[in-house]
C-alpha cells in the first residue's frame, strides 16, 4: 500500500467543534471525556453532528498525494441518520483518510503502555482499506504510528475491531481512521475505542537475579565446526557454517564444514561442504532454503602479491534434506559481501573483496522467481563501493539503508551512511553518524516494531589504527522526509579479563545485538581491540524508552571475532564463536534465558488457522489465556555482529475471549516474504514459544 503522510488539518472547524461538543456534554448529558476502562473514548462517534462546514464534528477529511477523490456525509448509516464516505476514481499517488481531529478536546486520552480496542463499521468496495493510526508525542508532536489492519470488501455493514500495540512512552492521544488507497467507495460509523489493558499479575519472582538479569549456561558439550555464520532455520535447528574456518591448513587440505546443531538435543550432524563458504553472505529465501553467496576464493600469498580473494560460486541449501545445491555464479567473486530479502522475495548483495583482491563494486542481484542470478547487465548498477558486510536494511519504501556498520577499515568515504534506491538508482548520504571510521564490527538493528522504522547503531572499532572500541550509540527515525542520525545512549560500561573496570569511553566491537519477542533488544559480547581483550558486558536496551538497563548477566565465553548471539524459537539467545589474534576458536556454546523466563507461566499457541499467511491478511490463533501482544520475528542469519535481515514486526490484535485474529500488515517490504517465529506476549510480560509461519 502506499505510505501514510502526516495528515491535511482543519484547524478552522476547531472552535465549531468544541462548541458542539460541549452543548452535546451540557444537553445530552454525554461525559466530556469518558474516564473508566470499556467506555468509548470517541467524541461524536455515530457522527450525528455536523461542524459549519457540513462534515461531522470531530472528524477531518485528510490524505496525501494527487488523486481524484469525494468526502461525503452518507444517509446510508450502520445506526442513526449519517455515516462518512470517500471516494477514490483516479487512485495514483498517496490516499484519503476519514481521521479524526488532531486536537485536545477530540483526539481520545491514551496511558502509555495501555492497550485499546478500536472499532468501527464499514462498507468498502476495494480491498485497498486499512485503519489508521497517528499519535501525539510530547516531544515531536503529532506522528503517524501504524496501520492496524486491511479491511476485506464488504457490501454490507461489517464491524472491524483491532488490538493497539501498547502505547508508546510519551504519548498522550492519538486519532486514528480508515484510509482507502484505490478506486472505489468507504463508507465508515460507529466508531469504539475503549481501554482494553488487563491489570498484570504480580510478577513477584522466586529465582533471585534471574529475575533481574537472566542467566546463562555453558553447554557440556562444544560445537562441532566453527561457527563463523549462524543461520536459525524454518524448523528450529540452527545451521553452523565454518568453510575453512579461517584456518589456511584446512583451506589447503580443502577440509570444509557445516554442521546442523538441534537445540533440543544437543545434537550436531555434519553436512557435506562443497567450497570454502568461509566469510560468505547468506539470507533466507521465501520458501526457507538459505541462498549462500561467495566466500573464501583464495588467503592472503606469503609474498603479499594477493590478499583475500572473493569466491563467485554460489549455493543454495535446503533444510528439508542438509544439502547444498549450486546455482549460477554471483557476477562477481564475493569476500565479505551483503546479503537483503527485498519485499518481492529478490536478494541484492554488495560490498565484499572481488576475485582480485579489491574492493567489489557490482551491484548484485538474485532474481527468487528464476532462481538465479542476474547478468551484469541486467542489474541496475551504481558502481560503488559499499565496503566489507556493509549493513543494508530493507526500507518500508523498498529503499535499502545502509547503517555505516561494516568490517574492516574506515568504510566508506562522505557521511558515513546513506540510503541506496535501487529502482533509481541513487545514493543519498545520511547526516549524524558518529566517528563513522570506527564502526567497524558495530552492529545496527531495525528496532521493535519494523513499523516504526527506526534503526540503532552500536558500538565499533577500527582494526587498522586499532583503538579503544567506543560506547556510542546513533538512532535514526527513517519515516522522517530527511533521516538523520541522532547520538543515543552509551553502551553501558563493562570489564575486560580478568574483572579489571573500564573507564572512561571505552566500549567494543564485535558487538552482538538480539531482537526478544518481549520487544526489547538484548545486546552482548564483544571486545575493546581487534581480536583482543574481551569485554564482559550485557545490557538490555528498550526502544520505547530510548534507554539500557546495565547489569544483565554476562557470558562467561569470551566473544570477540567471529561471534555471533541470536534468537531461539523457545525465546532463548545462542552465542557461538571467538577467534583471537593467536588463531585459536572457542568452541564452546552458551545459552542465555533472559529475566522473563524466570516470571511465571508461559502462554500457549494452542492453534493456528493456517500457517500460510497472505499480506494484510487476519489470522486467527487460539491461545491458553490473556495475551498482551503478538509478532513475528525473522530468523537469525548472522556473520561478524551483521544481520540486517534482522526484524521484529508487530500484529495489531482482534481478540474474542481466547480466539485472537492477528492482522498481518499489507506492505511486503515492512515483513519480506518467508519464514517467521510467531510469539504471543502473556500479561506477566513471558513470551510462549515460537510457531512458524510462512508468509507472502
Amino acid at each position: 500500500m502506499t505510505q501514510p503522510r502526516p495528515m491535511l488539518s482543519r484547524r478552522n472547524r476547531l472552535h465549531i467543534a468544541q462548541f458542539l461538543v460541549l452543548t452535546l456534554v451540557l444537553f445530552l448529558g454525554l461525559p466530556e471525556r469518558p474516564a473508566s476502562a470499556g467506555a468509548n473514548l470517541i467524541a461524536n462517534p455515530g457522527l450525528e453532528s455536523l461542524a459549519g462546514d457540513g462534515f461531522p464534528v470531530c472528524w477531518e477529511q485528510s490524505g496525501w498525494g494527487a488523486n481524484g477523490h469525494t468526502f461525503a456525509v452518507s444517509t446510508d448509516a450502520h445506526s442513526g441518520a449519517r455515516s462518512m464516505s470517500v471516494t477514490l476514481t483516479t487512485a495514483g499517488q498517496g490516499d484519503r483518510k476519514a481521521m479524526m481531529l488532531e486536537d485536545t478536546s477530540c483526539a481520545p486520552n491514551v496511558t502509555p503502555g495501555h492497550q485499546y480496542d478500536l472499532s468501527v463499521w464499514y462498507k468498502t468496495s476495494t480491498p485497498n482499506t486499512v485503519m489508521t493510526v497517528f499519535r501525539h508525542d510530547v516531544q515531536q508532536g503529532w506522528v503517524y504510528w501504524t496501520d492496524l489492519a486491511s479491511l476485506a470488501v464488504a457490501a454490507d455493514w461489517t464491524k472491524q475491531t483491532v488490538r493497539t500495540p501498547q502505547i508508546p512512552a510519551n504519548t498522550d492521544q492519538i486519532v486514528w481512521g480508515v484510509t482507502i488507497y484505490g478506486n472505489g467507495t468507504l463508507k465508515t460509523d460507529d466508531y469504539t475505542m475503549v481501554d482494553a489493558t488487563q491489570t498484570v499479575p504480580d510478577a513477584s519472582c522466586s529465582a533471585g537475579d534471574k529475575c533481574v538479569k537472566g542467566d546463562w549456561q555453558v553447554m557440556p558439550f562444544q560445537s562441532s565446526v566453527r561457527a563463523i555464520h549462524a543461520v536459525v532455520l524454518r524448523n528450529g535447528n540452527v545451521l553452523l557454517i565454518a568453510g575453512s574456518g579461517n584456518d589456511p591448513a584446512a583451506f589447503a587440505a580443502k577440509t570444509f564444514t557445516t554442521a546442523i546443531y538441534k537445540p533440543g538435543t544437543g545434537q550436531f550432524t555434519a553436512v557435506p561442504t562443497p567450497e570454502d563458504l568461509f566469510c560468505s553472505g547468506h539470507v533466507q529465501l521465501k520458501d526457507g532454503r538459505v541462498l549462500v553467496m561467495g566466500g573464501n576464493k583464495d588467503y592472503p600469498a606469503a609474498d603479499g602479491s594477493h590478499g583475500y580473494k572473493g569466491l563467485k560460486n554460489s549455493y543454495i541449501f535446503d533444510p528439508a534434506n542438509n544439502t547444498y545445491t549450486r546455482v549460477n555464479d554471483m557476477t562477481a567473486g564475493s569476500w565479505y559481501p551483503s546479503a537483503t530479502a527485498l519485499g518481492n522475495g529478490d536478494v541484492i548483495s554488495l560490498g565484499g573483496l572481488g576475485e582480485d583482491s579489491h574492493g567489489m563494486v557490482a551491484t548484485q542481484y538474485f532474481d527468487e522467481s528464476e532462481n538465479r542470478w542476474l547478468g551484469l547487465n541486467e542489474a541496475n548498477q551504481t558502481w560503488n563501493f559499499w565496503g566489507l558486510y556493509p549493513s543494508m536494511i530493507l526500507m518500508q519504501d523498498g529503499r535499502l539503508f545502509y547503517t555505516g556498520s561494516h568490517v574492516f577499515g574506515n568504510g566508506t568515504p562522505g557521511t558515513g551512511s546513506s540510503i541506496y534506491d535501487y529502482g533509481a538508482n541513487t545514493i543519498t548520504p545520511v547526516n549524524g553518524l558518529r566517528k563513522k571510521d570506527e564502526r567497524d564490527q558495530s552492529m545496527s538493528v531495525l528496532l521493535p516494531p519494523a513499523q516504526d522504522q527506526k534503526v540503532l547503531t552500536m558500538g565499533g572499532g577500527n582494526i587498522e589504527t586499532n583503538p579503544d572500541a567506543h560506547r556510542l550509540t546513533d538512532l535514526i527515525d527513517l519515516k522522517q522526509a530527511t533521516p538523520a542520525y541522532t547520538a543515543g545512549p552509551s553502551i553501558p560500561q563493562g570489564t575486560l579479563t580478568g574483572g579489571v573496570a573500564q573507564t572512561g569511553d571505552q566500549g567494543k566491537m564485535y558487538v552482538s545485538a538480539v531482537l526478544l519477542p518481549d520487544g526489547k533488544v538484548f545486546e552482548t559480547g564483544g571486545a575493546l581491540h581487534n581480536r583482543a581483550d574481551p569485554v564482559y558486558e550485557a545490557s538490555m536496551y528498550d526502544p520505547a524508552t530510548n534507554t539500557f538497563t546495565p547489569g544483565m548477566a554476562t557470558d562467561p565465553v569470551p566473544r570477540g571475532y567471529h561471534s555471533s548471539a541470536f534468537l531461539l524459537p523457545d525465546g532463548r539467545v545462542m552465542a557461538v564463536g571467538d577467534n583471537p589474534g593467536n588463531g585459536t576458536f572457542d568452541m564452546r556454546v552458551s545459552v542465555y534465558s533472559p529475566p522473563y523466563l524466570f516470571k511465571g507461566a508461559r502462554p500457549q499457541i494452542t492453534s493456528l488457522s493456517s500457517a500460510n499467511w497472505a499480506y494484510g491478511s487476519s489470522n486467527t490463533i487460539t491461545v491458553d489465556g490473556p495475551v498482551l501482544k503478538a509478532e513475528l520475528i525473522r530468523p537469525a542469519a548472522v556473520t561478524h555482529s551483521s544481520d540486517p535481515n534482522q526484524r521484529f514486526v508487530d500484529l495489531p490484535m482482534t481478540v474474542n475471549g481466547n480466539s485472537i485474529d492477528l492482522n498481518l500488515t499489507s506492505n511486503p517490504n515492512l515483513a519480506p516474504p518467508g519464514w517467521y517465529m510467531l510469539f504471543v506476549v502473556g500479561t506477566n510480560g513471558v513470551p510462549s514459544v515460537a510457531k512458524w509461519v510462512k508468509i507472502g
